[in-house]
């Protein structure tokens, strides 16, 4: 099943943030309530809201927010299945096929500045407001990376499953015991007041690379 055209008008950070907030809240909880809990309007949660549900993993029925199957799996998977899954159901959108189409297509597998804009004007997308959230996407779930130097949008191969190589039943040797390593970690809410940090001067001129 083909997902819908949508842009997302919200950062991977902004969603993971509310996905997190939602699963504290045991995966269901009254939207109003989830923007209170953030210090945020309704309308400023939305955009992560109105994603996160066209990527599947969110429901919304009057005016509730609840996880689905795969949402519920998305948030007890480790970073490295969250991304997998991710780049499935962004590949399954029209706007990333449509984007991962073209760099199939295109020499090098790489898009200009200029060809990525024409292809995102021959969409609904206003593409100065959807360039850099697109590439933040495409980027967090590695499905494509931007060379800044130049100026080109690059597709990003994963090897098939099949071709890993299978890993050995012998246990590792023993070695000296060490000292476990320290942990950090961070938490952080989803925000809409992050998006202000990725506004650019011009589109993508300032994604890193």
């Amino acid at each position: 099943m083909q997902l819908p055209t949508s842009f997302p008008k919200c950062s991977p950070t902004e969603m993971q943030g509310l996905l997190v907030l939602l699963n504290s809240h045991k995966g269901s909880e009254d939207v109003a309530l989830l923007a209170d809990d953030l210090d945020l309007e309704i309308d400023e949660i939305l955009p992560s809201l109105d994603f996160a549900e066209v990527l599947g993993l969110v429901k919304v029925t009057d005016g509730r927010a609840s996880f689905t199957e795969l949402g519920q799996r998305y948030v007890a998977s480790t970073i490295r299945n969250r991304k997998e899954l991710l780049r499935d159901q962004l590949r399954r959108t029209t706007l990333f096929k449509t984007l991962l189409r073209a760099l199939e297509s295109a020499p090098d597998h790489r898009l200009t500045d200029d060809q990525l804009m024409h292809l995102l004007s021959t969409t609904t997308a206003s593409a100065d407001e959807a360039v850099q959230n697109i590439v933040n996407w495409g980027r967090y779930a590695e499905l494509l990376r931007y060379d800044a130097a130049q100026h080109q949008l690059i597709a990003v191969r994963h090897p098939a499953a099949a071709s890993r190589p299978p890993s050995s039943s012998r246990p590792p040797p023993p070695s000296t015991p060490q000292s476990p390593p320290g942990s950090s970690g961070s938490n952080r809410k989803g925000s809409s007041a992050s998006s202000s940090n990725e506004q650019l001067a011009s589109p993508l001129a300032s994604v890193a690379t």
